[in-house]
């Protein structure tokens, strides 16, 4: 039987997952490429053959996904996969349609030929857009369940956007270990704040491999997702994040609309800052789309080390990257922070921006008059570095998850935001959590 020839649309992420788990040991199928796209510096390498298996001695190769209908002519393509997250239900049928317009099938997969099975429990905390409040419901949660005696042990969504083969199964104890990882600004957001608890954290490329040493040292594991995207392990309790700040966006995004349509639990988040009207809104998308959820409503207030020194200052604001960039926002909670706390004027970055930060700006034209902490190699932190310092301000407030400046140097004072979950009313995590795993 021929067999059945396949590409993989992805970011560096879901697509390797797919891959690892599902075709690459199956002789039915050949994966000939995947494509790449959203993350910088990821296309034109290769899926190393270490990684790949026996079927693909010489790897696989990606490219951009600019190169997508070229790719399915020249390989006789029969099926292409769509493997990443955070994008509007219209832009997956865009994508569709070239697909098929090019004369292949077009596949999503879903968690039966995706989702792998731990020896211990499993509590997903994932969300149906960037930046609604994800990485603060995990932290809680981790707090929560610590409290209560157990063993946790934290397993991040993935982001190798380096050496694949080194990176494949990665363990984060301290920050020697990011260091020694070369982790990018978007990792160590995502890792320090578990580092700083105590909490181990595993990420890397091959899920199976990380879930086998990760459920050696775990009465429970958090599955710490990313984007909008499903979790890669089966949930025994899935907790799912909105933001009525976005109002709509929970049924209109994928996989977000899955991941709701999936949850056990859904956080309304930053309903102390969100209009009352989209509030409800957002209650009632879910009521009409999973009524069998537990609600829970929670704000995510912010914090400054000294709130008086942005009072009258020209302050330049660094916000998340993905936030700004995939997610979809102008601004965030740096930006409310100078606005709380009294800033004279928050100072555009975008005249001094360079090379690739310039370009983010260009690619991501609804971001605001904030700085996106963008930082996917040395050579776009140098960037990101450069930007800051060419801004003129009296003051920079940070409003990443990580203590920037052990990545760059900043040349003003700095005033770093920090925000947690904070549960409002009833029922609360605690109560779920220790009803699921008492």
């Amino acid at each position: 039987m021929p067999k059945t020839r396949v590409i993989i649309m992805g970011a560096a992420g879901r697509d390797f997952h797919n891959f690892n788990v599902y075709f690459r040991n199956r002789e039915q199928y050949e994966v000939v490429a995947f494509t790449a796209t959203q993350i910088p510096y990821i296309e034109n390498r290769r899926y190393p053959p270490e990684l790949a298996g026996p079927l693909y001695p010489q790897g696989i190769p990606i490219h951009e996904e600019k190169e997508l209908p070229r790719l399915i002519a020249e390989h006789d393509v029969d099926q292409v996969v769509f493997a990443y997250s955070d994008v509007s239900h219209e832009y997956v049928m865009h994508r569709a349609s070239l697909v098929l317009a090019a004369g292949a099938d077009f596949r999503l997969m879903g968690g039966k030929a995706t989702m792998l099975r731990a020896k211990v429990p499993v509590v997903a905390v994932c969300a149906v857009r960037t930046g609604s409040g994800k990485s603060q419901t995990t932290r809680h949660v981790s707090d929560v369940l610590r409290s209560q005696g157990k063993k946790v042990v934290v397993v991040r969504h993935p982001m190798p956007y380096g050496d694949l083969v080194r990176q494949a199964c990665q363990r984060f104890a301290t920050y020697e270990d990011l260091d020694r990882y070369e982790c990018t600004i978007e990792e160590r957001e995502e890792y320090e704040p578990h580092i700083d608890r105590g909490v181990v954290v595993y990420a890397g490329v091959d899920y199976q491999r990380i879930l086998e040493a990760a459920q050696e040292e775990a009465d429970i594991i958090i599955w710490d997702g990313g984007n909008n995207d499903l979790p890669f392990y089966k949930p025994d309790l899935h907790i799912v994040v909105v933001d009525p700040h976005r109002a709509g966006h929970e049924t209109r995004y994928h996989p977000g609309e899955t991941n709701l349509r999936l949850a056990d639990v859904v956080v309304i988040n930053k309903v102390d800052t969100a209009n009352l009207a989209d509030v409800a809104a957002v209650r009632a998308n879910i009521r009409a789309v999973n009524p069998r959820a537990t609600l829970i409503e929670a704000a995510s207030p912010i914090f400054v080390e000294d709130p008086r020194a942005i009072q009258g200052r020209r302050v330049l604001v660094i916000e998340d990257g993905p936030t700004l960039t995939h997610g979809e926002m102008a601004y965030g909670a740096g930006f409310v922070a100078a606005q709380r706390f009294g800033a004279a004027e928050i100072v555009d970055p975008r005249p001094y921006a360079v090379n690739s930060i310039l370009e983010t700006y260009e690619r991501y034209p609804n971001t605001g008059a904030v700085l996106p902490a963008m930082g996917y190699g040395a050579e776009q932190i140098a960037e990101l570095e450069q930007t800051i310092n060419n801004t003129p301000c009296d003051l920079v407030i940070v409003a990443t998850p990580i203590d920037l400046s052990r990545v760059v140097r900043i040349n003003r004072p700095f005033q770093r935001v920090r925000y947690e979950l904070q549960v409002i009313g009833q029922p609360t995590l605690e109560e779920v959590l220790g009803e699921a795993f008492a």
